[in-house]
């Protein structure tokens, strides 16, 4: 079987929980990492799916690597190669497929309540979940793309996920371990302080607060959306 691909843009925000995952359902995977000068691939049909992490800079930034992944994200489209994204690489795959990328009115950190859509889209991907405790990290957000069927909502943020076909793009993280949580509240210490007024953003130790509950329940949730993904590899 072809490996899937998971493209990492920044040291801290690795695959976490996908990764353990794919290792459970012994599907090969293939870590491209651009925090350390990794090149983007250019053929999408070397690779079984393609999973793309966050990451701390915008779509829109003037970055050389962007436009290669943008590409690599069409390239898979037009193969039917299944394509999932976490907050950055969930605008990325957003981008790609013409939507835009744009400001959040209001930045969103921490634990964070994710309503379901009401639609059998929504429910092939989650399942019996009606909502549950998402993890954000994010300042900006998505629109959907023309033909694409929107799945999440949370209060701050409107479009926390959409689905088309195999393809599923994200600005929750689903992703989520302990070490990362703390990796992040830690790296991010400045950011959350800065952040404060923010009536959607929680502080470090409200966040590690919930750890031991909300960490099991969004593993869950997570093996229940990659169940669905996994379905659509290229085999």
């Amino acid at each position: 079987m072809k490996p899937v691909l998971i493209i990492r843009h920044a040291a801290i925000e690795g695959p976490g929980f996908l990764e353990d995952f794919l290792y459970e359902h012994n599907i090969p995977c293939k870590l491209i990492k651009i925090d350390q000068g990794d090149k983007v691939p250019t053929n999408a049909s070397d690779y079984s799916g393609i999973a793309m992490m966050g990451g701390p800079m915008s779509v829109n930034d003037d970055l050389p690597w962007i436009s290669d992944e943008i590409s690599l994200i069409r390239d898979a489209a037009k193969l039917d190669i299944p394509l999932i994204g976490h907050c950055l690489g969930g605008q990325m795959i957003s981008k790609a497929f013409g939507a835009r990328v744009s400001a959040n009115k209001v930045k969103e950190i921490g634990w964070r309540v994710v309503s379901v859509s009401e639609n059998e889209e929504a429910k092939k991907w989650f399942g019996n979940h009606s909502s549950f405790l998402g993890f954000h990290w994010h300042g900006e957000t998505f629109d959907l793309p023309l033909g694409a069927t929107h799945i999440l909502s949370s209060q701050y943020c409107p479009n926390q996920a959409w689905a088309m076909g195999k393809h599923l793009a994200m600005q929750c993280h689903i992703e989520m371990t302990e070490e990362m949580v703390i990796s992040w509240c830690d790296h991010g210490e400045s950011e959350l302080k800065e952040s404060r007024s923010s009536p959607a953003v929680e502080q470090a130790n409200q966040i590690k607060e919930s750890l031991e509950n909300a960490i099991p329940n969004l593993n869950q949730v997570a093996s229940q959306v990659y169940s669905q993904w996994i379905k659509g590899l290229v085999r």
